[in-house]
């Protein structure tokens, strides 16, 4: 399903997406939040059950790994990650936590992620799995509720991660096509990859891999306004990195959303450019917006004011960008 159309069908009701490439695994024991805690940036020992958290895990320099979400179940944590952080997640649990004293296992390939977006997504969801749609629309961003289909054990999480209504339902990967298509039959759409990355765009929400990797600093990509750290928990690896930006200075670029006017879309990696011709940055994610037009993430100067006009140029192509944002002093 094209963008268009995907839009389209969000506005009749709910679209359908497969999530199933994230990786998720499953850490137990009395010890396992505490060691994961030790790893990450946000605040694991303070999770309820029930409740999730965006976090980042990073070197010992203050760079991102993996941008994992961290959820409190029953059973002990839950926590997934994008396909391409998978690794640097992997090697980060292996590196840190006593498989003897906080069993950890990957659950990617037993388990199936379907995500279902719309303002039609909580009745949708409701009317196959028999729950409230006032529960699940009540539910906190990353929080979760347990539900079952065909006998087999779902957990449901509101997600913040596009700019519509969403919830991921990570299933056993027995029943997850069955799951799928029930949520046909009820009305959700089939989308893809490409309409979830408009709205990602559009919610100002990084990715690691295009947006985001082992080279940048938590702050530069806006993990600290997307409540991904905290600075009042105890000693994780990278935090006198984190802390010391946060309480003494500045990072030097930011991930900003990007408007553009073009007829193909800037590459990956495109120069971003002022009137001078001076680099002020790059381009990350890309798409195009039946609503908006061309969007972008970009990793840009600080300097540069929210509102202003840069040039992006790429081997065969240029056009003109608008950061997204009012300058300073702007009146309506």
């Amino acid at each position: 399903m094209h963008g268009a159309e995907g839009y389209q069908a969000l506005s009749r009701g709910a679209v359908l997406f497969d999530r199933s490439d994230r990786m998720r695994m499953r850490l137990s024991g009395p010890k396992a939040v505490e060691l994961v805690n030790g790893m990450v940036t946000s605040d694991v020992a303070a999770l309820a059950p029930g409740r999730g958290q965006y976090s980042a895990a990073l070197t010992a320099k203050g760079k991102i790994v993996a941008d994992p979400r961290i959820f409190l179940t029953g059973e002990g944590l839950l926590v997934d990650v994008g396909a391409a952080a998978s690794r640097g997640w992997r090697e980060m649990v292996a590196k840190y936590v006593n498989p003897r004293i906080a069993p950890y296992t990957d659950v990617t390939s037993e388990t199936s992620d379907l995500a279902v977006a719309g303002g039609n997504s909580a009745a949708i969801l409701a009317s196959v799995l028999n729950v409230g749609p006032s529960a699940l629309k009540s539910l906190e961003p990353l929080a979760h509720l347990a539900a079952e289909f065909e006998g087999a054990p779902l957990m449901i999480v509101r997600t913040p991660e596009i700019s519509v209504e969403c919830y991921d339902v990570i299933t056993p990967a027995a029943v997850a096509e069955l799951l799928r298509s029930a949520l046909l039959v009820a009305g959700a759409e089939p989308a893809g990859a490409e309409l979830w990355t408009v709205l990602r765009i559009e919610a100002g929400r990084p990715e690691w891999g295009p947006d985001m990797d082992d080279t940048t600093l938590p702050q530069e990509a806006l993990l600290d306004e997307l409540g991904a750290i905290s600075f009042t928990k105890g000693c994780y690896i990278g935090q006198e990195v984190v802390a010391r930006i946060h309480f003494r200075g500045h990072v030097n670029k930011l991930l900003r959303k990007l408007r553009f006017v073009t007829s193909s879309l800037p590459s990956r990696g495109a120069a971003v450019v002022d009137d001078t011709g001076a680099v002020v940055g790059d381009v990350r994610s890309r798409g195009v917006s039946p609503k908006c037009g061309g969007v972008a993430l970009g990793m840009i100067r600080r300097e540069v004011e929210p509102g202003s006009t840069l040039h992006a140029r790429w081997d065969g192509g240029e056009a003109s960008v608008q950061v997204a944002g009012e300058k300073k002093g702007a009146t309506a």
